[in-house]
């Protein structure tokens, strides 16, 4: 009797340990706390007397947010949360040429741990001509869930950390899921909107833990579009991995683009596990992918490939 009444004393002091969440809402009808997003980032602790590690949880209303926003480092466990992606929309319009390179242009910007995000659309609207990145990421348990990423060239910069992009849409043409984290996304639509690259990873080194894994995923494609390759290697040891995913006829027989340096084939490891529909016949691929077994796959699933040190699983209940 006295062991289960330490236990659930422990677990009752745990609980008590874990502060409960900060809830603010940005309406643009200013019918919130705050007009827009970023005044919500930088003061919704305004009003916390004490320090606290408390998750921020960033209600935003249904609304079009024209404005950049950056979640800095000293803020970890910050939630956006909308309630339909269709309606919730954060974007801007700046072009890497135009502000001074690729990582000056993101519409959101986020630098700090375990940040959220629901039902939110982010959007850099500049269109084609230079890499406009819609979100960029350096963030470790990362998770998105019913998100929709919307660009052309270098839409979803995945910058580092572990990252879990759920049920979402990512739309652009050129190297739009880019950088150098452990991502994964899983029953994602990953739409073509010309013809280019899907996956760039910058991985540098062999042994490294980054890479992305796209399971269960849908690639399709706008009308008319053709000539797309799954990924290319940004970097040398870029890794990309296609698990269980149905592929449209936009997607080149031969699959994966060296980036024109013949050295990346002997270090770059690009996969598959059961491609299905016109653009996935594995027949045709380049000889330098490979082609797994179950067992082979089964390493790059969520709950082992983004486990670390801290066991991580952000697959669990979905």
């Amino acid at each position: 009797m006295k062991r289960w009444f330490l236990i659930f004393a422990a677990l009752a002091s745990l609980e008590a340990a874990v502060p409960a969440p900060i809830r603010v809402v940005v309406a643009k009808d200013g019918k919130g706390d705050f007009p827009t997003v970023q005044n919500a980032v930088d003061h919704a602790f305004d009003r916390v007397l004490a320090r606290t590690t408390a998750r921020l949880v960033v209600e935003i209303r249904p609304g079009i947010y024209h404005e950049r926003v950056r979640v800095p480092h000293d803020r970890p466990r910050v939630t956006f949360l909308g309630t339909d992606a269709q309606t919730t929309v954060i974007t801007f319009a700046a072009g890497a040429k135009d502000v001074g390179g690729t990582f000056f242009s993101a519409t959101v910007d986020i630098n700090a741990d375990e940040f959220e995000a629901q039902n939110i659309t982010f959007e850099n609207s500049y269109g084609t001509g230079t890499q406009a990145v819609a979100i960029s990421v350096h963030s470790d348990r990362a998770v998105f869930r019913n998100c929709r990423f919307l660009g052309m060239q270098d839409t979803l910069y995945a910058a580092s950390g572990r990252q879990y992009y759920l049920d979402s849409y990512i739309a652009g043409h050129v190297d739009f899921i880019f950088g150098n984290a452990a991502a994964v996304f899983d029953r994602c639509e990953i739409r073509s909107r010309g013809a280019g690259y899907i996956a760039a990873v910058s991985r540098t080194l062999p042994e490294g833990p980054q890479g992305f894994v796209f399971t269960h995923c849908r690639l399709t494609a706008d009308a008319g579009v053709h000539d797309v390759f799954l990924g290319r290697p940004w970097r040398n040891y870029a890794r990309v991995i296609y698990l269980e995913c149905a592929m449209d006829a936009h997607i080149r027989p031969e699959g994966w683009n060296n980036w024109n340096k013949e050295a990346a084939e002997k270090t770059a490891w690009f996969a598959e596990y059961l491609s299905s529909g016109p653009g996935g016949a594995a027949e045709a691929r380049v000889k330098w992918a490979h082609q797994l077994t179950a067992a082979e796959a089964r390493q790059f699933r969520p709950e082992v490939f983004l486990r670390g040190d801290d066991g991580w699983n952000p697959a669990v209940g979905q």
